[in-house]
């Protein structure tokens, strides 16, 4: 009687990220860990004390906060950070190491190649845009030319991202597409409403504009409308003076949300002025919600609106197109509701949870196949 074959273990994947914090790329981080949860033993690596933890608890992860890790620019930081990582990913002995962010990308690549255990980066997006300042460009293409060779797996959001990828040494069959998902909540606009609420959510800090929001919301006039920004972050007092100044009484800041869908479900438009992006959650968030939407014409949005197919694409640099974007939306409800009907239906076809969350399993399937599992240690 030939034995019984016993099931392989599961795999055990290490989430790093620099923050856990809210964010697009923690959303990111969360939602993958509540998909794959059952699949795989997992582990979160994170620094701050934010609500990824709790998160990532629920989805029957454990946790290892890295007090070191943050995204100070000190080499000295750095250095004890890697330390404190490779030390945790000793204790933790993952199969596989899944990186986001760029600090925890280039720390989790040199850990895992001094450890032997292989590495899957996602990009959020590439900080060597074009758009971006000379010296940040030029310091984070030197850092991911160097990183490049340690990376099992490059994983980009946007077919935008996996060009400028092909310019590093990373052969192209370790280069993947994998764009952004999000479940559904349904939680659904009414665009065709009277015009009342424009909300934008992003962190108040580079490469964000809502400066340009507010300026091209206080020139359009709408007096009827209030425009809600909501989030967090160090030029959040700054925006709120810019809105007292020229738009009193009209502008919103709540803050970090909890509830982004219920928060959308009350909007009639959408809004995203950036100067740089990889694939934002937050319009996919919007899309999922069926409203319109005002963005920044950049690649990674212009690849999620279809060319403005399915939303209005603009230069937030121009205050005068921004505006009338605005305005022509509040005078047109066909228009809010056509844009934002062909928004869900392209969020349904192209951007749901489980397409994101199966794709990433393939990935590290593949990984795992051609890379040997690292020998665990007792934890």
């Amino acid at each position: 009687m030939r034995p019984t074959a016993q099931p392989s273990p599961q795999p055990r994947i290490a989430y790093l990220i620099t923050n856990s914090e809210i964010g697009g790329a923690q959303s990111h981080v969360a939602d993958l860990m509540q998909s794959l949860a059952g699949k795989a033993d997992m582990v979160l690596l994170a620094g701050g004390d934010g609500p990824l933890f709790d998160i990532a608890k629920r989805a029957g992860a454990r946790t290892i906060r890295l007090a070191r890790l943050d995204n100070a620019l000190s080499p000295w930081r750095a250095v004890t950070a890697l330390r404190e990582l490779v030390k945790a990913l000793k204790q933790a002995a993952p199969d596989l190491i899944h990186a986001h962010s760029a600090k925890a990308g280039a720390l989790g690549r040199i850990a895992g190649f001094l450890l032997g255990i292989p590495v899957v980066y996602t990009v959020h997006g590439f900080a060597f845009k074009p758009q971006a300042p000379a010296r940040q460009r030029i310091a984070a293409r030197v850092a991911e030319w160097l990183l490049a060779p340690l990376t099992a797996r490059l994983v980009c959001v946007a077919e935008a991202e996996r060009q400028l990828a092909r310019s590093l040494p990373v052969p192209a069959d370790r280069i993947a597409v994998v764009p952004n998902g999000i479940a559904d909540t349904g939680q659904r606009a009414t665009p065709e409403d009277p015009m009342r609420r424009i909300v934008m959510v992003a962190r108040f800090a580079a490469p964000k504009r809502p400066d340009a929001v507010i300026r091209a919301f206080a020139r359009s006039g709408l007096a009827d409308c209030e425009l809600v920004l909501a989030g967090d972050g160090p030029e959040r007092e700054a925006m709120q003076r810019l809105a007292d100044a020229i738009a009193p009484g009209r502008v919103q800041f709540p803050g970090n949300v909890a509830d982004i869908a219920g928060l959308l479900s009350t909007a009639q438009a959408f809004t995203l002025a950036s100067d740089h992006e990889g694939f934002p959650l937050s319009v996919l968030e919007a899309m999922r919600a069926g409203l319109p939407i005002v963005a920044s014409d950049l690649p990674g949005i212009r690849e999620q609106l279809e060319d403005g197919r399915h939303g209005l694409l603009v230069d937030h640099r121009d205050e005068a197109a921004l505006s009338t974007a605005f305005s022509g939306l509040a005078a047109d409800a066909p228009l809010r509701a056509s844009l934002g009907h062909a928004a869900r239906q392209r969020w349904e076809q192209h951007y749901g949870l489980k397409r994101m969350a199966d794709a990433t399993w393939n990935l590290y399937q593949a990984t795992l196949t051609t890379a040997p599992r690292a020998t665990r240690v007792p934890t």
